[in-house]
């Protein structure tokens, strides 16, 4: 690379660069060492390093099933989102013959979520509720005799939030990874013999995991982010790590939040990594 294409490099990065360190980098180092600092339990921060504030939240049996609600409202999620998101982007890519045809379905499908995420949400009481339309339903058609209860305020719910709210961060990517496989090659393996199991085995599956990759790292990173889906859907009745932490900034306990929050996003970050490592992403969006 030439100095002039170097330099030139450097003037496109740089507006990124301008807008990375001061709301980005400035703001997780700002949050690092607050995470170090001793607290006097009014709000304020003393300026002596500690490691208390990590001992104390890694001491903690409430952090750990925390974690554990948090994992799991993040993995049924994930599930969730993966099997819907799949087979949506596999009917409109190739099941779809007219490309333009399959465009306006894909962008009608969008429809729904320009709404408020709220809005979206909280339009689920009104089916999962005891006298909701699902347990009325049921109900007058005698398949059950009392309500359902776990529809409603139960993990159950917050999972089907969570599925309704991102499973177009996992549509999306998808579909744009199966649209850039090449039929004939669908074709060929036909003429060839394959079956259908062994395209999707062997041709289709693989050539989407970029997208299925960076739907999984926006569906995970969301959830493991989120506390107000949990907060409303679940009654009170669960609670993430991000509820801990903003309780902590609730009631101005700052350098343990901050300690929560470094310590989650190591976690985020960790299975980022981890499923990075399964694709080279900027390889394949550069296919």
């Amino acid at each position: 690379m030439t100095d002039r294409n170097r330099k030139t490099g450097w003037f496109f990065a740089a507006p990124l660069v301008v807008v990375l360190i001061p709301f980005f980098i400035a703001t997780i180092a700002v949050v690092l060492i607050a995470s170090f600092l001793e607290h006097d339990g009014f709000g304020g921060m003393i300026a002596s390093f500690t490691l208390e504030n990590y001992a104390d939240l890694l001491r903690s049996d409430l952090t750990w099933k925390l974690y554990l609600s948090m994992v799991k409202f993040s993995v049924l999620t994930w599930i969730g989102t993966l099997v819907i998101g799949f087979w949506v982007a596999y009917f409109l890519v190739f099941h779809v013959r007219n490309p333009l045809l399959s465009i306006g379905l894909f962008l009608l499908g969008t429809v729904p979520f320009w709404t408020s995420n709220i809005i979206r949400m909280i339009s689920w009481i009104p089916l999962l509720g005891k006298e909701g339309l699902i347990n009325s339903t049921l109900r007058a058609t005698g398949v059950i005799d009392e309500p359902l209860e776990f529809l409603l305020f139960s993990d159950f719910a917050v999972v089907v939030a969570y599925v309704h709210q991102l499973t177009i961060f996992m549509i999306v990517p998808i579909f744009n990874s199966m649209a850039r496989i090449d039929k004939r090659t669908i074709e060929a393996a036909l003429d060839a013999g394959a079956t259908r199991s062994e395209i999707m085995r062997w041709i289709v599956v693989p050539l989407s995991k970029s997208g299925i990759a960076l739907g999984s790292i926006f569906v995970l990173s969301m959830v493991m982010g989120d506390f107000f889906v949990v907060k409303v859907m679940s009654g009170g009745g669960s609670a993430s790590i991000v509820s801990a932490l903003f309780e902590d900034i609730a009631v101005l306990q700052y350098p343990p939040a901050a300690a929560n929050a470094v310590v989650l996003l190591i976690v985020v970050v960790v299975v980022i990594s981890l499923i990075l490592r399964t694709v080279d992403v900027r390889k394949e969006i550069t296919r």
